[in-house]
């Protein structure tokens, strides 16, 4: 999968994170490179879940 390809899943999973937790926004949800782990802590502390369930969650899209 080339970087094109991974941004265009996340922007698709990014929408759909969107609409089932109403409360995120695009700033929440920013994907840098290497601020991955950045990103799961500011959705953790937002929503309340462990980082396993923001991966359950993630991979159920």
């Amino acid at each position: 999968m080339n970087t094109t390809e991974a941004k265009g899943n996340w922007n698709e999973q990014k929408g759909k994170l969107k609409q089932k937790f109403g409360a995120l926004t695009d700033n929440d949800l920013i994907f840098a490179e290497g601020k991955k782990d950045e990103m799961l802590g500011r959705l953790q502390i937002k929503l309340g879940k462990s980082k396993e369930e923001l991966h359950q969650i993630i991979s159920e899209l």
